[in-house]
């Protein structure tokens, strides 16, 4: 199990890359010059990333008792 501050890190790490994949992917399609297959795959590999981004805020938050 690792620790929550590896946790955060890599959380960090994570959000970077999603959010530079995002500007990565809006400049290929402003300027047109991207097919659609490597569209699709920087889309997929961002939507991973999310998903181990929702992964790892889940297990760093509490679970509430109400």
């Amino acid at each position: 199990m690792k620790t929550e501050e590896v946790l955060r890190v890599e959380l960090a790490v994570f959000k970077r890359e999603h959010r530079d994949l995002d500007d990565a992917i809006r400049a290929l399609q402003e300027r047109g010059v991207a097919d659609q297959l490597t569209l699709q795959r920087l889309k997929k590999k961002k939507l991973h990333l999310k998903d181990k981004i929702a992964l790892i805020e889940d297990r760093l938050t509490p679970d509430i008792i109400a």
